[in-house]
């Protein structure tokens, strides 16, 4: 017991990997503005209330708010959402996110432990050293077993020695009582149940952190599951290609693709693949400007060429009520609608999403033969969330959930029985940990595969 023990206290050091592997993402330095002049210090210098800029392709090093220039924010590594947010004066962000494309100057806000990510770093260590109540039972109860059995062990060899019997023949009975008390099947029959366990798993992709894991898994009641990179693939491609009547969807992609190719936003990225995958060539652009929030323009053979949102396009030109339909139905089914337009005269839309996988309808449908109800949680808005829950088949959907909301929502969910949490992005770690069976897909990050329970 005493070694066992040790062994555990040596597998609770390894769970600080997860924590270490989340500072890891915090930058090491910040660019502040000193006298109007940028200066490099080191992160613990940056103070609340002063100005620091971020370049493109930059981590962002503390929370702070924009008070100059626009830009896309990759924020996956905290939202766990593949598609960056445009940010502009006035927007927050969070330290350890990238600067995607234009140069920002922000004034910190939280510094140091209050910072997005030292908040999520807090939670996975508090939820770490979280000891389970079985554990404490077990504890209790081996505490009172081995000096009670030995006790008795003792009390037969002198009570078999008060009776005339040989030391050698008490010594016999009192090392019975021991071999008896002993839970030999546990000690042996257990193993070797383990090691074909992980063995199986092992040889279908599936590796366990620890023994417990592997029992606590077949007990598991309700799924958890991440949204982007879990059930969707995480990254956005093109899925729907609707030109007005004057032009075809060649016509309609080459002027997107053209427009979009000088563009570094991920929705952006997803139209000029398409166009490459459908072998259509691009034309070459002059006057390129990107509208941070809103789209993009350009002039293309002498004609000035627009794309972006509803919202935006129908701020320049006319839209008829039809195509907005077109476009709020596209929205419904969770993806992202982008107009295009040149001389003010419709080309089409082009609609981008986070697909589903192929495989995580049929995944989730086993899950549920099982008896297993199975909930989406996500930090995407509700239209979105249920157009992805309906493909998928999901039980249950939970949409709108903040980076520290699905800890929380794990918790409230092992009030109904044992809970298991699926998910890839940073913002899973504390919820992996809270959850009674945490489980990282192969495509997740270093940090989640270390934050499996």
């Amino acid at each position: 017991i005493t070694l066992g023990k040790m062994l555990e206290s040596y597998s609770k050091g390894k769970t600080t990997n997860a924590i270490k592997g989340l500072m890891n993402l915090a930058p090491k330095k910040a660019t502040i503005l000193v006298d109007n002049v940028e200066k490099v210090v080191p992160i613990e210098e940056v103070k609340i209330g002063d100005i620091f800029v971020v370049k493109p392709g930059e981590n962002i090093p503390v929370d702070g708010v924009v008070i100059e220039g626009e830009s896309a924010v990759n924020e996956s590594a905290l939202t766990g959402e593949s598609i960056p947010v445009d940010k502009t004066v006035g927007d927050n962000v969070s330290g350890a996110t990238v600067n995607q494309s234009g140069f920002i100057k922000c004034k910190a806000t939280k510094v140091g432990e209050d910072t997005t990510l030292s908040q999520i770093i807090k939670m996975v260590s508090d939820a770490s050293a979280t000891k389970a109540p079985i554990a404490k039972v077990a504890d209790k109860v081996s505490g009172i077993f081995v000096p009670i059995v030995i006790s008795i062990a003792v009390v037969t060899i002198i009570v078999w020695l008060l009776c005339g019997a040989t030391f050698g023949n008490a010594l016999v009975r009192g090392i019975s009582v021991l071999v008896i008390s002993c839970p030999c099947a546990l000690g042996l029959a257990t193993p070797v149940a383990i090691m074909v366990g992980n063995g199986v798993g092992a040889k279908n992709g599936i590796l366990f952190k620890n023994a417990t894991s592997l029992e606590t898994t077949g007990k598991v009641s309700y799924v958890l599951l991440d949204k982007t990179g879990t059930i969707t693939n995480g990254t956005p491609v093109v899925t729907d290609i609707i030109p007005s009547e004057n032009y075809t969807e060649n016509d309609l992609l080459s002027y997107a693709s053209s427009l979009e190719s000088k563009s570094e936003h991920p929705l952006a990225k997803a139209v000029v693949q398409k166009a490459k995958d459908s072998n259509i060539n691009t034309i070459e652009t002059k006057d390129f400007k990107s509208l941070t929030g809103n789209g993009v323009s350009a002039k293309i053979n002498g004609k000035t060429v627009v794309g972006g949102s509803v919202k935006h396009i129908s701020s320049i030109t006319n839209i008829d009520e039809k195509v907005i339909k077109q476009a709020d139905d596209l929205a419904t089914k969770g993806k992202t609608p982008l107009l295009f337009v040149m001389d003010n005269q419709l080309l089409g839309i082009i609609a981008v999403a986070d697909v589903v996988k192929s495989d995580s309808p049929k995944a989730i449908k086993e899950l549920q033969n099982m008896g297993i109800k199975v909930v989406m949680v996500t930090g995407d808005n509700e239209k979105t969330a249920q157009a992805i829950a309906k493909e998928s088949g999901v039980d249950e959907v939970i949409a709108g959930v903040l980076p520290d909301g699905k800890e929380k929502v794990v918790t409230q969910y092992k009030q109904k029985g044992m809970v298991a949490m699926v998910g890839d992005g940073i913002n899973d770690a504390p919820a992996l940990t809270r959850a009674d069976i945490g489980i990282a897909i192969g495509a997740g990050t270093d940090v989640d595969r270390k934050s499996v329970v």
